[in-house]
Protein backbone atom coordinates (compact mmCIF):
# COMPACT_ATOMS: atom_id res chain seq x y z
CA UNK A 1 0.00 0.00 0.00
CA UNK A 2 1.28 3.46 -0.91
CA UNK A 3 2.12 5.92 1.86
CA UNK A 4 2.61 9.68 1.69
CA UNK A 5 3.38 12.44 4.14
CA UNK A 6 0.23 14.53 3.76
CA UNK A 7 -3.26 14.16 2.33
CA UNK A 8 -5.00 17.49 1.77
CA UNK A 9 -8.75 17.11 1.32
CA UNK A 10 -10.25 19.86 -0.81
CA UNK A 11 -8.79 21.70 -3.79
CA UNK A 12 -10.20 25.12 -3.01
CA UNK A 13 -7.97 28.09 -2.30
CA UNK A 14 -7.33 26.97 1.30
CA UNK A 15 -6.43 23.38 0.42
CA UNK A 16 -4.21 24.49 -2.46
CA UNK A 17 -2.40 27.03 -0.28
CA UNK A 18 -1.74 24.36 2.37
CA UNK A 19 -0.59 21.81 -0.20
CA UNK A 20 1.81 24.37 -1.69
CA UNK A 21 3.46 25.06 1.66
CA UNK A 22 3.76 21.41 2.66
CA UNK A 23 5.21 20.51 -0.74
CA UNK A 24 7.67 23.39 -0.49
CA UNK A 25 8.69 21.99 2.90
CA UNK A 26 9.73 18.76 1.18
CA UNK A 27 6.71 16.65 2.14
CA UNK A 28 5.02 14.28 -0.28
CA UNK A 29 1.49 15.60 -0.80
CA UNK A 30 -1.69 14.35 -2.45
CA UNK A 31 -4.65 16.70 -2.88
CA UNK A 32 -8.00 14.88 -2.87
CA UNK A 33 -10.88 16.64 -4.62
CA UNK A 34 -14.29 15.07 -5.17
CA UNK A 35 -15.14 17.33 -8.16
CA UNK A 36 -13.54 17.17 -11.60
CA UNK A 37 -11.59 20.41 -11.19
CA UNK A 38 -10.17 22.65 -8.49
CA UNK A 39 -11.95 25.54 -6.80
CA UNK A 40 -15.52 24.68 -7.79
CA UNK A 41 -17.09 25.30 -4.35
CA UNK A 42 -16.82 28.24 -1.95
CA UNK A 43 -13.65 29.48 -3.67
CA UNK A 44 -15.35 30.05 -7.02
CA UNK A 45 -18.31 32.04 -5.69
CA UNK A 46 -16.85 34.89 -3.68
CA UNK A 47 -16.67 38.64 -4.27
CA UNK A 48 -12.91 38.19 -4.97
CA UNK A 49 -12.17 40.95 -2.46
CA UNK A 50 -8.83 41.31 -0.69
CA UNK A 51 -10.02 42.51 2.71
CA UNK A 52 -7.98 44.92 4.81
CA UNK A 53 -9.15 43.50 8.16
CA UNK A 54 -11.73 45.92 9.55
CA UNK A 55 -14.52 43.86 11.01
CA UNK A 56 -13.22 41.05 13.17
CA UNK A 57 -13.10 40.70 16.98
CA UNK A 58 -9.76 41.57 18.61
CA UNK A 59 -7.59 38.51 19.05
CA UNK A 60 -9.66 36.34 16.74
CA UNK A 61 -8.17 34.14 14.05
CA UNK A 62 -10.16 36.09 11.48
CA UNK A 63 -8.53 39.34 12.59
CA UNK A 64 -4.97 38.00 12.78
CA UNK A 65 -5.05 35.85 9.66
CA UNK A 66 -6.86 38.44 7.52
CA UNK A 67 -4.30 41.16 8.25
CA UNK A 68 -1.35 38.79 7.81
CA UNK A 69 -2.94 37.14 4.79
CA UNK A 70 -3.54 40.44 3.02
CA UNK A 71 0.17 41.26 3.07
CA UNK A 72 1.11 37.74 1.98
CA UNK A 73 -1.49 37.75 -0.80
CA UNK A 74 -0.45 41.07 -2.32
CA UNK A 75 3.18 39.94 -2.28
CA UNK A 76 2.35 36.55 -3.78
CA UNK A 77 0.22 38.04 -6.56
CA UNK A 78 3.00 40.46 -7.47
CA UNK A 79 5.62 37.69 -7.45
CA UNK A 80 3.60 35.15 -9.42
CA UNK A 81 1.87 37.54 -11.83
CA UNK A 82 -1.66 36.89 -10.50
CA UNK A 83 -4.02 39.63 -11.67
CA UNK A 84 -5.14 41.91 -8.85
CA UNK A 85 -5.74 45.58 -8.11
CA UNK A 86 -5.43 47.55 -4.88
CA UNK A 87 -8.49 49.67 -5.67
CA UNK A 88 -9.54 50.57 -2.13
CA UNK A 89 -13.03 50.72 -0.69
CA UNK A 90 -15.40 53.02 1.16
CA UNK A 91 -17.60 51.85 4.02
CA UNK A 92 -20.44 54.35 4.17
CA UNK A 93 -22.72 55.84 6.81
CA UNK A 94 -25.93 56.87 5.11
CA UNK A 95 -26.91 59.33 7.85
CA UNK A 96 -25.80 60.70 11.21
CA UNK A 97 -27.37 57.78 13.09
CA UNK A 98 -24.86 55.42 11.47
CA UNK A 99 -21.78 57.46 12.38
CA UNK A 100 -21.05 55.67 15.70
CA UNK A 101 -21.05 52.27 13.98
CA UNK A 102 -18.72 53.59 11.26
CA UNK A 103 -16.35 55.01 13.86
CA UNK A 104 -16.38 51.68 15.70
CA UNK A 105 -15.31 49.89 12.53
CA UNK A 106 -12.50 52.39 12.08
CA UNK A 107 -11.34 51.83 15.64
CA UNK A 108 -11.45 48.08 15.28
CA UNK A 109 -9.49 48.19 12.03
CA UNK A 110 -6.79 50.42 13.51
CA UNK A 111 -6.51 48.16 16.55
CA UNK A 112 -5.97 45.23 14.18
CA UNK A 113 -3.04 47.02 12.54
CA UNK A 114 -4.77 48.54 9.50
CA UNK A 115 -2.86 51.80 9.61
CA UNK A 116 -4.06 53.59 6.47
CA UNK A 117 -7.75 54.14 7.34
CA UNK A 118 -9.31 57.59 7.08
CA UNK A 119 -12.77 58.89 7.96
CA UNK A 120 -13.99 61.29 5.27
CA UNK A 121 -17.13 63.33 4.70
CA UNK A 122 -18.65 66.01 2.50
CA UNK A 123 -16.33 67.33 -0.23
CA UNK A 124 -13.72 64.67 0.46
CA UNK A 125 -16.20 61.91 -0.39
CA UNK A 126 -17.12 63.64 -3.64
CA UNK A 127 -13.44 63.94 -4.53
CA UNK A 128 -13.04 60.18 -4.11
CA UNK A 129 -16.36 59.07 -5.64
CA UNK A 130 -18.45 61.89 -7.20
CA UNK A 131 -21.53 59.67 -7.69
CA UNK A 132 -21.68 58.53 -4.05
CA UNK A 133 -24.28 60.02 -1.70
CA UNK A 134 -23.72 59.44 2.02
CA UNK A 135 -23.12 61.27 5.31
CA UNK A 136 -19.58 59.95 5.89
CA UNK A 137 -17.31 57.12 4.81
CA UNK A 138 -14.36 55.11 6.01
CA UNK A 139 -11.69 54.96 3.30
CA UNK A 140 -9.66 51.72 3.24
CA UNK A 141 -6.93 52.06 0.57
CA UNK A 142 -5.55 48.57 1.29
CA UNK A 143 -8.68 46.77 0.14
CA UNK A 144 -8.43 45.24 -3.33
CA UNK A 145 -9.67 42.62 -5.76
CA UNK A 146 -8.00 39.49 -7.12
CA UNK A 147 -8.53 36.93 -9.86
CA UNK A 148 -9.36 34.01 -7.58
CA UNK A 149 -9.13 31.44 -10.38
CA UNK A 150 -5.72 32.75 -11.38
CA UNK A 151 -4.63 32.63 -7.74
CA UNK A 152 -5.70 29.00 -7.37
CA UNK A 153 -4.04 28.09 -10.65
CA UNK A 154 -0.77 29.60 -9.40
CA UNK A 155 -1.01 27.79 -6.04
CA UNK A 156 -1.74 24.46 -7.71
CA UNK A 157 1.06 24.92 -10.23
CA UNK A 158 3.58 25.73 -7.52
CA UNK A 159 2.47 22.77 -5.41
CA UNK A 160 2.87 20.48 -8.43
CA UNK A 161 6.28 22.00 -9.20
CA UNK A 162 7.33 20.77 -5.75
CA UNK A 163 5.98 17.27 -6.31
CA UNK A 164 2.39 17.47 -5.08
CA UNK A 165 -0.17 15.32 -6.86
CA UNK A 166 -3.86 16.07 -7.29
CA UNK A 167 -6.59 13.45 -7.61
CA UNK A 168 -9.90 14.69 -9.00
CA UNK A 169 -13.15 12.76 -8.66
CA UNK A 170 -11.71 11.28 -5.48
CA UNK A 171 -14.29 11.71 -2.71
CA UNK A 172 -13.14 10.60 0.72
CA UNK A 173 -15.15 7.61 1.92
CA UNK A 174 -13.41 6.84 5.23
CA UNK A 175 -10.37 7.81 7.28
CA UNK A 176 -9.04 5.29 9.80
CA UNK A 177 -6.58 5.90 12.60
CA UNK A 178 -3.59 3.52 12.53
CA UNK A 179 -0.57 3.20 14.79
CA UNK A 180 1.66 4.84 12.18
CA UNK A 181 -0.77 7.52 11.01
CA UNK A 182 -3.87 7.40 8.86
CA UNK A 183 -5.46 5.09 6.29
CA UNK A 184 -7.61 6.90 3.73
CA UNK A 185 -10.25 5.39 1.48
CA UNK A 186 -10.80 7.80 -1.39
CA UNK A 187 -11.76 7.52 -5.04
CA UNK A 188 -11.84 3.74 -4.94
CA UNK A 189 -8.31 3.34 -3.56
CA UNK A 190 -6.56 3.15 -0.18
CA UNK A 191 -3.32 4.72 0.95
CA UNK A 192 -1.56 5.73 4.13
CA UNK A 193 -0.65 9.24 5.25
CA UNK A 194 1.20 10.66 8.22
CA UNK A 195 -0.92 13.83 8.12
CA UNK A 196 -4.49 14.59 7.06
CA UNK A 197 -5.71 18.14 6.48
CA UNK A 198 -9.45 18.49 6.08
CA UNK A 199 -9.95 21.67 4.02
CA UNK A 200 -13.16 20.55 2.37
CA UNK A 201 -15.12 23.79 2.87
CA UNK A 202 -18.84 23.07 2.81
CA UNK A 203 -18.04 19.37 3.16
CA UNK A 204 -15.61 19.73 6.07
CA UNK A 205 -18.12 18.45 8.63
CA UNK A 206 -19.12 15.54 6.41
CA UNK A 207 -15.47 14.56 5.92
CA UNK A 208 -14.80 14.89 9.66
CA UNK A 209 -17.70 12.54 10.39
CA UNK A 210 -15.88 9.86 8.37
CA UNK A 211 -12.79 9.96 10.63
CA UNK A 212 -13.26 6.93 12.84
CA UNK A 213 -11.18 8.21 15.78
CA UNK A 214 -12.68 11.70 15.92
CA UNK A 215 -15.44 12.05 18.53
CA UNK A 216 -18.70 13.20 16.95
CA UNK A 217 -19.01 15.89 19.63
CA UNK A 218 -15.97 17.64 18.13
CA UNK A 219 -17.65 18.11 14.75
CA UNK A 220 -19.41 21.49 14.96
CA UNK A 221 -22.83 22.13 13.42
CA UNK A 222 -22.84 23.57 9.91
CA UNK A 223 -25.08 26.54 9.10
CA UNK A 224 -25.62 27.45 5.46
CA UNK A 225 -25.86 31.14 4.61
CA UNK A 226 -26.74 31.74 0.99
CA UNK A 227 -25.69 34.97 -0.64
CA UNK A 228 -27.13 36.15 -3.97
CA UNK A 229 -25.39 38.52 -6.37
CA UNK A 230 -26.94 40.72 -9.03
CA UNK A 231 -24.70 41.99 -11.83
CA UNK A 232 -24.92 45.35 -13.53
CA UNK A 233 -25.00 45.41 -17.33
CA UNK A 234 -22.89 48.45 -17.96
CA UNK A 235 -20.22 50.69 -16.50
CA UNK A 236 -20.65 52.14 -13.04
CA UNK A 237 -19.27 55.55 -11.99
CA UNK A 238 -17.15 54.13 -9.17
CA UNK A 239 -13.48 53.22 -8.97
CA UNK A 240 -13.60 51.74 -5.47
CA UNK A 241 -15.66 49.11 -3.73
CA UNK A 242 -18.61 50.58 -1.82
CA UNK A 243 -19.87 48.86 1.36
CA UNK A 244 -22.76 49.71 3.68
CA UNK A 245 -22.49 48.95 7.38
CA UNK A 246 -22.47 45.21 8.21
CA UNK A 247 -25.71 43.32 8.81
CA UNK A 248 -26.33 40.15 10.86
CA UNK A 249 -24.63 37.28 9.04
CA UNK A 250 -22.68 39.38 6.53
CA UNK A 251 -21.14 42.66 5.45
CA UNK A 252 -24.26 44.02 3.79
CA UNK A 253 -25.19 44.16 0.11
CA UNK A 254 -22.23 46.00 -1.35
CA UNK A 255 -20.91 47.10 -4.73
CA UNK A 256 -17.83 45.24 -5.91
CA UNK A 257 -15.88 45.55 -9.11
CA UNK A 258 -14.07 42.92 -11.12
CA UNK A 259 -10.78 43.20 -12.96
CA UNK A 260 -12.57 43.52 -16.30
CA UNK A 261 -14.49 46.60 -15.18
CA UNK A 262 -17.77 44.86 -14.42
CA UNK A 263 -19.80 45.47 -11.28
CA UNK A 264 -22.07 43.44 -9.04
CA UNK A 265 -24.20 44.02 -5.96
CA UNK A 266 -24.28 41.45 -3.17
CA UNK A 267 -24.27 39.25 -1.32
CA UNK A 268 -27.37 39.32 0.82
CA UNK A 269 -27.90 36.77 3.62
CA UNK A 270 -30.46 33.98 3.29
CA UNK A 271 -30.30 31.09 5.75
CA UNK A 272 -30.99 27.83 3.90
CA UNK A 273 -31.19 24.12 4.69
CA UNK A 274 -29.56 22.80 1.54
CA UNK A 275 -27.10 23.86 -1.13
CA UNK A 276 -28.87 25.53 -4.01
CA UNK A 277 -27.15 28.05 -6.27
CA UNK A 278 -30.20 29.37 -8.10
CA UNK A 279 -30.85 33.11 -8.12
CA UNK A 280 -34.54 34.01 -8.12
CA UNK A 281 -35.19 37.02 -10.43
CA UNK A 282 -37.96 38.00 -8.00
CA UNK A 283 -35.21 39.26 -5.66
CA UNK A 284 -34.51 42.15 -8.06
CA UNK A 285 -36.68 44.78 -6.27
CA UNK A 286 -34.91 44.12 -2.96
CA UNK A 287 -31.50 44.38 -4.60
CA UNK A 288 -32.54 47.58 -6.36
CA UNK A 289 -33.38 49.15 -2.98
CA UNK A 290 -29.96 48.17 -1.64
CA UNK A 291 -28.18 49.35 -4.80
CA UNK A 292 -29.93 52.74 -4.70
CA UNK A 293 -28.57 53.37 -1.22
CA UNK A 294 -25.16 53.37 -2.88
CA UNK A 295 -26.04 54.73 -6.33
CA UNK A 296 -29.39 56.55 -6.54
CA UNK A 297 -29.11 57.02 -10.31
CA UNK A 298 -28.76 53.31 -11.10
CA UNK A 299 -30.64 52.10 -14.19
CA UNK A 300 -32.90 49.34 -12.80
CA UNK A 301 -33.20 47.64 -16.18
CA UNK A 302 -29.49 46.82 -16.12
CA UNK A 303 -29.58 44.99 -12.78
CA UNK A 304 -29.75 41.27 -13.55
CA UNK A 305 -29.53 38.00 -11.59
CA UNK A 306 -25.89 36.94 -11.35
CA UNK A 307 -24.79 34.02 -9.19
CA UNK A 308 -25.08 32.72 -5.64
CA UNK A 309 -22.69 31.50 -2.97
CA UNK A 310 -23.10 29.36 0.12
CA UNK A 311 -21.05 30.31 3.19
CA UNK A 312 -20.13 27.50 5.65
CA UNK A 313 -20.91 29.23 8.94
CA UNK A 314 -20.45 27.90 12.45
CA UNK A 315 -23.09 30.24 13.91
CA UNK A 316 -26.70 30.43 12.87
CA UNK A 317 -29.38 33.13 12.71
CA UNK A 318 -29.40 35.37 15.77
CA UNK A 319 -26.11 34.01 17.10
CA UNK A 320 -22.87 35.99 17.46
CA UNK A 321 -20.51 35.56 14.49
CA UNK A 322 -18.16 32.61 14.90
CA UNK A 323 -14.43 32.61 14.34
CA UNK A 324 -12.51 30.29 12.03
CA UNK A 325 -11.98 26.90 13.70
CA UNK A 326 -8.60 25.30 13.00
CA UNK A 327 -8.87 22.10 14.99
CA UNK A 328 -5.61 20.28 15.68
CA UNK A 329 -4.11 17.75 18.09
CA UNK A 330 -4.51 20.13 21.04
CA UNK A 331 -8.29 19.88 20.58
CA UNK A 332 -8.79 16.24 19.62
CA UNK A 333 -5.61 14.42 20.70
CA UNK A 334 -4.99 12.89 17.26
CA UNK A 335 -1.48 13.60 15.93
CA UNK A 336 -1.26 14.67 12.30
CA UNK A 337 -4.90 15.69 11.89
CA UNK A 338 -6.12 19.23 11.21
CA UNK A 339 -9.76 20.06 10.50
CA UNK A 340 -10.69 23.48 9.14
CA UNK A 341 -14.28 24.44 9.91
CA UNK A 342 -16.19 27.62 9.12
CA UNK A 343 -13.66 29.04 6.66
CA UNK A 344 -15.83 31.74 5.13
CA UNK A 345 -15.00 35.39 4.47
CA UNK A 346 -12.23 36.57 4.83
CA UNK A 347 -10.96 33.11 3.88
CA UNK A 348 -9.75 34.12 0.42
CA UNK A 349 -7.73 37.01 1.84
CA UNK A 350 -6.43 34.88 4.71
CA UNK A 351 -5.64 31.78 2.62
CA UNK A 352 -1.84 32.07 2.65
CA UNK A 353 -1.79 32.95 6.36
CA UNK A 354 -4.13 30.03 7.14
CA UNK A 355 -1.70 27.78 5.27
CA UNK A 356 1.19 29.13 7.36
CA UNK A 357 -0.81 28.46 10.52
CA UNK A 358 -1.56 24.87 9.52
CA UNK A 359 2.02 24.21 8.47
CA UNK A 360 3.30 25.50 11.81
CA UNK A 361 0.83 23.38 13.79
CA UNK A 362 1.81 20.24 11.88
CA UNK A 363 5.52 20.74 11.37
CA UNK A 364 6.43 23.17 14.13
CA UNK A 365 8.19 26.49 13.85
CA UNK A 366 6.65 29.94 13.56
CA UNK A 367 3.24 30.39 11.98
CA UNK A 368 4.37 33.19 9.71
CA UNK A 369 3.50 36.90 10.05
Amino acid sequence: MDRIDAAVIGAGVIGLAIARLLARAGRSVVILEREQSFGTGVSSRSSEVIHAGLYYPPGSLKERLCVAGRALLYAYCAERGVAHRRCGKLVIAADAAELPALEAIAGRGRAAGVADLALVDGPDIRLLEPALRCRAALHSPSTGIVDSHGLMLALLGEAQDHGALVAFRAPVEAIERRADGWLLHAGGTRFGAAMVINAAGLDAQAVASRIDALPAALVPPLHLAKGHYFTYGGRVPFTRLIYPLPVPGGLGTHLTLDLAGGARFGPDVAWVERIDYRVDPALAPRFLVAARRIWPEIDPDRLQPGYAAIRPKLSGPGEPPADFLIQDEAAHGLPGLVNLFGIESPGLTAALAIAEEVRARLLGGPAGP
